[in-house]
């Protein structure tokens, strides 16, 4: 997907999967769902088809996913069979930071 942005809203085509974009890295990136590439939310998603089996590990409504060096962040504002990735590789759920404690 060519000039990605912060703030744009894409759709799986391979799924009910949407996410918003949170951060960009500086290099392009191209950001696949299900193991087909992202499309944008105002596109109609292509004809009935399904995650591949390496990428059908799902999507979480809510939680962020990041990339390894965490340049790239995507938010789940709907959830999805489909799994998220860039590059090939998959993207995994941020954890939460840890707070310091009260005491």
């Amino acid at each position: 997907m060519a000039g990605l942005k912060t703030g744009a809203r894409l759709r799986s085509a391979v799924c009910t999967t949407e996410v918003m974009v949170i951060s960009v890295p500086d290099k392009p990136a191209e950001i696949a769902c299900g193991g087909a590439p992202m499309i944008d939310v105002a596109e109609a998603p292509p004809g009935d088809q399904s995650p591949s089996p390496d990428a059908a590990e799902g999507t979480k409504l809510g939680k962020r996913y990041v990339d390894d060096s965490g340049d790239l962040e995507l938010l789940c504002t709907k959830a999805g069979d489909g799994s998220l990735a860039t590059g090939g590789v998959l993207l995994k759920l941020k954890e939460a930071k840890k707070l310091p404690s009260s005491d």
